[in-house]
């Protein structure tokens, strides 16, 4: 058999089991603020959070065709079909080291960080394409920024609006809310997320002459749609405790708010055709709001772990990338 089809048929089984772990690594962010508040039971946020997570993803393609070209032209890559196993060995490695420590790091910056050491590995730093490159790294760092002054304001106004109101009556109405807004959450994290892998398996195809366009087929969409569902609904236990009751003692104004911020962030990033990560994203949209709820209220101790990780995700994967790299091509 071709060993190009054997690398090709390989990368497909890991991104399709990247997007899994992402499903079951993120689920948390989605759905952390509804459990803590006991606006739905575990279980049924998980059924809603994989199902809106699959409708999410076969909804959109532009993220996915950022991922195949905007990070290295995947027609001129030597040795193509290795670097991107390798970054998807990477990437997988990070996500299940985070998940298992139960810390909300970011599977965007993994496999995005993980993409750049291969290619680098394997063909230098003049294979980067800098200008893509770089405006994703922008919306990597600038939309969790934005995430917390959108979730400060938000959760302002809602004060404001409801400063008057009876606070029990008040939040039983935003518990109902909130069901609303974590299929909301849930469908944003799928248009976003459930791309990346798309982007990598339409890459592969392209590295493999085997299409010759950055279209991404229809059952890659559908394929990669299902893998998220399947690990969403998994769940992410250890994340869901962190996000969800770590940062700051959540109530339903505050996951309103919360919910709604993120998911304006995060589809606004889908719309232009940028990947985000969901996980900094929604985490950032609770510290605004937990700062305009009550400074002293955040646990900052956490925060400063959370972003901690976040800054290290992405010169780790890249150095993980480039390792696997040169195992992989040593063997294949």
């Amino acid at each position: 058999m071709d060993s190009l089809f054997v690398l090709t048929i390989l990368i497909v089984i890991f991104a399709l089991a990247f997007d899994f772990i992402n499903g079951f690594h993120d689920t948390a962010n989605a759905i952390a603020t509804s459990v803590s508040t006991k606006a739905l039971k575990p279980r049924h946020a998980i059924i809603l959070a994989a199902v809106m997570n699959f409708v999410g993803a076969m909804t959109f393609t532009g993220v996915a065709k950022t991922i195949t070209k905007d990070i290295a032209d995947p027609f001129k890559l030597d040795n193509g079909l290795v670097v991107i196993l390798a970054a998807l060995i990477a990437g997988i490695a990070w996500n299940l080291i985070t998940w298992y420590y139960g810390i909300p790091s970011s599977s965007s910056h993994a496999i995005i960080g993980a993409i750049a050491g291969a290619v680098i590995a394997s063909s230098g730093f003049g294979a980067i394409n800098y200008n893509g490159f770089i405006k994703i790294i922008e919306a990597l760092l600038i939309s969790p920024i934005l995430a917390f002054v959108v979730g400060f304001i938000m959760y302002t106004i809602i004060k404001l609006v409801f400063k008057d109101s009876n606070l029990s009556k008040t939040n039983k109405q935003f518990r109902r809310v909130q069901i609303l807004t974590a299929a909301v959450q849930s469908y944003t994290h799928g248009t976003n997320d459930a791309q990346k892998a798309m982007g990598i398996i339409t890459m592969a195809l392209i590295a493999a002459n085997l299409q010759e366009t950055d279209e991404v087929q229809f059952w890659v969409q559908l394929s990669c749609a299902i893998a998220m569902g399947l690990g969403t609904s998994i769940g992410g236990w250890k994340i869901i405790k962190t996000v969800g009751g770590k940062i700051m003692k959540i109530r339903p104004v505050n996951g309103v708010a919360a919910d709604l911020t993120g998911a304006a962030i995060i589809f606004g990033a889908t719309y232009i055709h940028l990947p985000v990560s969901t996980t900094h994203v929604i985490s950032s949209s609770i510290l605004g709001v937990g700062s305009a709820h009550r400074v002293k209220g955040v646990k900052w101790g956490t925060a400063q772990r959370m972003i901690i990780t976040w800054i290290i995700t992405l010169p780790i994967s890249a150095a993980l990338g480039a390792i696997m790299y040169f195992i992989l091509d040593l063997f294949l």
